[in-house]
Protein backbone atom coordinates (compact mmCIF):
# COMPACT_ATOMS: atom_id res chain seq x y z
CA UNK A 1 0.00 0.00 0.00
CA UNK A 2 1.32 3.63 -0.54
CA UNK A 3 2.20 6.28 1.83
CA UNK A 4 -0.66 8.22 -0.09
CA UNK A 5 -3.37 5.33 0.15
CA UNK A 6 -2.13 5.40 4.23
CA UNK A 7 -3.08 8.89 4.75
CA UNK A 8 -6.04 8.88 3.16
CA UNK A 9 -7.46 6.82 5.96
CA UNK A 10 -6.20 8.99 8.81
CA UNK A 11 -9.33 10.97 9.78
CA UNK A 12 -8.25 14.43 10.60
CA UNK A 13 -11.11 15.20 13.56
CA UNK A 14 -9.78 12.12 14.95
CA UNK A 15 -7.24 11.11 17.62
CA UNK A 16 -6.98 7.83 16.03
CA UNK A 17 -4.56 6.80 12.74
CA UNK A 18 -5.68 3.65 11.35
CA UNK A 19 -2.93 2.31 9.45
CA UNK A 20 -4.01 -0.56 7.02
CA UNK A 21 -1.38 -3.20 5.78
CA UNK A 22 -1.38 -6.59 4.41
CA UNK A 23 0.75 -10.02 5.12
CA UNK A 24 2.98 -12.01 2.85
CA UNK A 25 -0.17 -14.26 2.47
CA UNK A 26 -2.54 -11.09 1.30
CA UNK A 27 -4.01 -11.46 4.63
CA UNK A 28 -5.36 -8.00 6.01
CA UNK A 29 -4.02 -6.25 8.96
CA UNK A 30 -4.77 -3.43 10.52
CA UNK A 31 -2.83 -1.59 13.04
CA UNK A 32 -4.19 0.99 15.07
CA UNK A 33 -2.07 3.89 16.87
CA UNK A 34 -3.49 5.97 19.91
CA UNK A 35 -2.58 9.76 19.79
CA UNK A 36 -5.32 10.60 22.54
CA UNK A 37 -5.37 11.54 25.70
CA UNK A 38 -5.19 9.49 28.72
CA UNK A 39 -8.69 9.50 29.36
CA UNK A 40 -9.97 8.66 25.44
CA UNK A 41 -7.47 5.41 25.69
CA UNK A 42 -10.21 2.65 26.29
CA UNK A 43 -11.90 4.08 23.64
CA UNK A 44 -9.40 4.05 21.86
CA UNK A 45 -8.99 0.82 22.37
CA UNK A 46 -12.12 -0.72 21.86
CA UNK A 47 -12.27 0.96 18.92
CA UNK A 48 -8.50 -0.67 17.94
CA UNK A 49 -10.57 -4.09 18.99
CA UNK A 50 -13.45 -3.81 17.42
CA UNK A 51 -11.04 -3.34 13.84
CA UNK A 52 -9.36 -6.23 15.08
CA UNK A 53 -12.76 -8.53 15.00
CA UNK A 54 -13.47 -7.26 11.41
CA UNK A 55 -10.17 -7.82 10.42
CA UNK A 56 -10.56 -11.21 11.87
CA UNK A 57 -13.89 -11.31 9.83
CA UNK A 58 -12.17 -10.47 6.84
CA UNK A 59 -9.59 -12.61 6.60
CA UNK A 60 -12.18 -15.63 7.75
CA UNK A 61 -14.42 -14.70 4.83
CA UNK A 62 -11.28 -14.43 2.65
CA UNK A 63 -10.37 -18.01 3.88
CA UNK A 64 -14.10 -19.11 2.51
CA UNK A 65 -13.75 -18.01 -0.35
CA UNK A 66 -10.66 -20.12 -0.51
CA UNK A 67 -12.19 -23.07 0.31
CA UNK A 68 -15.19 -22.03 -1.95
CA UNK A 69 -12.78 -21.38 -4.83
CA UNK A 70 -10.94 -24.79 -4.17
CA UNK A 71 -14.05 -26.70 -4.41
CA UNK A 72 -15.19 -25.34 -7.44
CA UNK A 73 -11.72 -25.99 -8.56
CA UNK A 74 -12.09 -29.69 -7.23
CA UNK A 75 -15.74 -30.48 -8.63
CA UNK A 76 -13.89 -29.17 -11.73
CA UNK A 77 -11.32 -31.60 -11.81
CA UNK A 78 -13.90 -34.32 -10.64
CA UNK A 79 -15.92 -33.31 -13.69
CA UNK A 80 -12.95 -33.43 -16.00
CA UNK A 81 -11.99 -36.64 -14.79
CA UNK A 82 -15.03 -37.74 -15.07
CA UNK A 83 -15.09 -36.70 -18.82
CA UNK A 84 -11.73 -38.52 -18.96
CA UNK A 85 -13.41 -42.07 -17.79
CA UNK A 86 -16.34 -41.64 -19.80
CA UNK A 87 -13.85 -41.17 -22.92
CA UNK A 88 -11.42 -43.54 -21.55
CA UNK A 89 -14.61 -46.67 -21.56
CA UNK A 90 -15.90 -45.81 -24.93
CA UNK A 91 -12.44 -45.84 -26.36
CA UNK A 92 -12.51 -49.22 -24.52
CA UNK A 93 -15.60 -50.12 -26.02
CA UNK A 94 -14.56 -49.06 -29.60
CA UNK A 95 -11.34 -51.42 -29.06
CA UNK A 96 -13.25 -54.31 -27.71
CA UNK A 97 -15.75 -53.38 -31.03
CA UNK A 98 -12.82 -53.54 -33.50
CA UNK A 99 -11.39 -56.27 -32.29
CA UNK A 100 -14.23 -58.13 -32.64
CA UNK A 101 -14.83 -56.92 -35.99
CA UNK A 102 -11.10 -57.87 -36.61
CA UNK A 103 -12.14 -61.28 -35.20
CA UNK A 104 -14.54 -61.69 -37.89
CA UNK A 105 -12.34 -60.39 -40.75
CA UNK A 106 -10.03 -63.16 -40.00
CA UNK A 107 -12.66 -66.03 -39.49
CA UNK A 108 -14.23 -64.81 -42.98
CA UNK A 109 -11.06 -64.83 -44.58
CA UNK A 110 -10.47 -68.46 -43.64
CA UNK A 111 -14.14 -69.19 -44.35
CA UNK A 112 -13.31 -67.58 -47.89
CA UNK A 113 -9.73 -69.45 -48.38
CA UNK A 114 -11.49 -72.43 -47.22
CA UNK A 115 -14.09 -72.16 -50.30
CA UNK A 116 -11.78 -71.53 -52.33
CA UNK A 117 -10.12 -74.36 -51.58
CA UNK A 118 -13.08 -76.44 -51.39
CA UNK A 119 -14.07 -75.29 -55.06
CA UNK A 120 -10.12 -76.02 -56.40
CA UNK A 121 -10.93 -79.75 -54.56
CA UNK A 122 -13.91 -79.93 -56.47
CA UNK A 123 -12.57 -78.78 -60.07
CA UNK A 124 -10.10 -81.30 -59.38
CA UNK A 125 -12.47 -84.07 -58.76
CA UNK A 126 -14.75 -83.10 -61.48
CA UNK A 127 -11.15 -83.70 -63.82
CA UNK A 128 -10.03 -86.98 -61.90
CA UNK A 129 -14.07 -87.96 -62.69
CA UNK A 130 -13.31 -86.87 -67.04
CA UNK A 131 -10.25 -88.85 -66.69
CA UNK A 132 -11.77 -92.00 -65.06
CA UNK A 133 -14.31 -91.80 -67.50
CA UNK A 134 -11.82 -91.28 -70.31
CA UNK A 135 -9.57 -93.95 -68.74
CA UNK A 136 -12.54 -96.07 -68.63
CA UNK A 137 -13.44 -95.11 -72.69
CA UNK A 138 -9.52 -96.03 -73.60
CA UNK A 139 -9.93 -99.45 -71.53
CA UNK A 140 -12.85 -100.22 -73.27
CA UNK A 141 -11.49 -99.11 -76.89
CA UNK A 142 -8.52 -100.79 -75.91
CA UNK A 143 -10.22 -104.06 -74.82
CA UNK A 144 -12.44 -103.72 -78.90
CA UNK A 145 -8.66 -102.84 -80.06
CA UNK A 146 -7.74 -106.41 -78.31
CA UNK A 147 -10.67 -107.80 -79.57
CA UNK A 148 -10.05 -106.56 -82.85
CA UNK A 149 -6.63 -107.92 -83.49
CA UNK A 150 -8.06 -111.54 -82.04
CA UNK A 151 -10.46 -111.38 -84.88
CA UNK A 152 -7.87 -109.92 -87.53
CA UNK A 153 -5.17 -112.40 -86.24
CA UNK A 154 -8.31 -115.05 -86.98
CA UNK A 155 -9.25 -114.08 -89.87
CA UNK A 156 -5.89 -113.82 -91.39
CA UNK A 157 -5.28 -117.35 -89.81
CA UNK A 158 -8.82 -118.79 -91.43
CA UNK A 159 -7.75 -116.82 -95.07
CA UNK A 160 -4.62 -118.47 -94.63
CA UNK A 161 -6.20 -121.73 -93.80
CA UNK A 162 -9.04 -121.14 -97.05
CA UNK A 163 -5.83 -120.26 -99.28
CA UNK A 164 -4.24 -123.68 -98.63
CA UNK A 165 -7.23 -125.17 -99.03
CA UNK A 166 -7.72 -126.46 -95.79
CA UNK A 167 -11.07 -124.88 -95.65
Amino acid sequence: MKDSDRRSLVKKTSPIVIEVLYDISGSLLIVCAAHVLVFRRRHTATHCNILRHTVTHCNTLRLNATHRNTLQHTATYCNTLLHTATHCYTLLHTATHCYTLQHTATHYNTLQHTATHCNSLQLTATCCNSLQLTATHCNTLQHTVTHCNSLQHTATHCNTLAFEGVL
